[in-house]
């Protein structure tokens, strides 16, 4: 069963879609059939709604499912209800960022290419600092509260139970020459990316500045879960929102994009190369 809160809100989701599709019945008649109104039905199966288990139960009669699917999506009401441990960081925590927060909990591999910044993964506390403080509108309390939940959601990294999950960074070598700070905090930066990239479960490679045409898309993350009937995510972020593609035609070219990416990029091999010889750079 999935781990997290949004993983579970977003499984019951989709496992209350299903079922009513499989009946061949519209949202409306759904609505219709336990009196309530089709919009409610809808904003069930889209994650936008909460999902009492009394509503499961009323579902589950309607669809006719056996008595074990329905004790497992209650279940899953139930434990959606919850919190995650970021959440009680309050405003420092954006609540768009709560959903995708939650889904990297129970990812079990991603693949997230950056062209600006330094993934957040692998980022030291006077890195992240440098980027919460230069132009944030976070108070500087929130701001605070941000960088300790960046800095527990790296420890998935280096979890031993679960396993970590298999993550795959592609970073523009724009991103480690940009100064976040000083040269003394970028030089720090990198050598701490050079020894996380030592984990077993982590792969790095550097688009170098000459790698020729390649894919323009932004930074993005793709998310993969351990249950085949989660299927994978595409989160990408800005200032004040966020954008998650779930459709598979989304999840299929952006999974494209990203193999053109690291095939255009540097072997692992020969980023950790490129990486040592920007640290010089720095240190001069």
């Amino acid at each position: 069963m999935a781990g997290s809160p949004t993983a579970r809100r977003r499984r019951l989701s989709f496992e209350l879609k299903r079922l009513r599709e499989s009946s061949g019945m519209t949202c409306a008649q759904v609505g219709a059939a336990v009196d309530w109104s089709g919009s409610k039905v809808n904003r069930m199966e889209t994650g936008h709604g909460r999902v009492q288990p009394s509503d499961v139960e009323a579902l589950c009669r309607l669809y006719e499912t056996t008595a074990e699917m329905r004790e497992f999506l209650k279940s899953l009401a139930r434990q959606a209800k919850t919190k995650g441990w970021w959440q009680v960081h309050g405003s420092g925590v954006p609540e768009w960022f709560n959903i995708y927060i939650g889904l990297e909990q129970e990812a079990d591999s991603f693949r997230q290419y950056q062209c600006e910044i330094v993934p957040g993964l692998m980022q030291t506390p006077a890195y992240i600092r440098e980027l919460h403080f230069a132009g944030s509108h976070m108070k500087p309390e929130d701001a605070e509260r941000a960088i300790h939940v960046r800095l527990e959601r790296q420890e998935m990294l280096s979890r031993q139970d679960p396993e970590p999950p298999d993550a795959w960074f592609v970073v523009s070598e724009a991103a480690l020459r940009n100064v976040v700070g000083d040269h003394a905090v970028m030089r720090d930066q990198l050598e701490h990316l050079l020894e996380a990239a030592q984990a077993t479960a982590i792969t790095l490679q550097v688009l170098a500045f000459d790698s020729g045409t390649r894919p323009l898309t932004g930074p993005f993350t793709i998310l993969g879960f351990p249950d085949q009937e989660d299927p994978d995510v595409v989160y990408r972020d800005g200032i004040t929102d966020a954008v998650y593609l779930e459709g598979e035609h989304h999840v299929r070219e952006y999974t494209r994009a990203f193999d053109g990416l690291r095939a255009a990029a540097l072997s692992p091999h020969r980023s950790l190369r490129l990486i040592e010889s920007i640290i010089k750079e720095y240190a001069q």
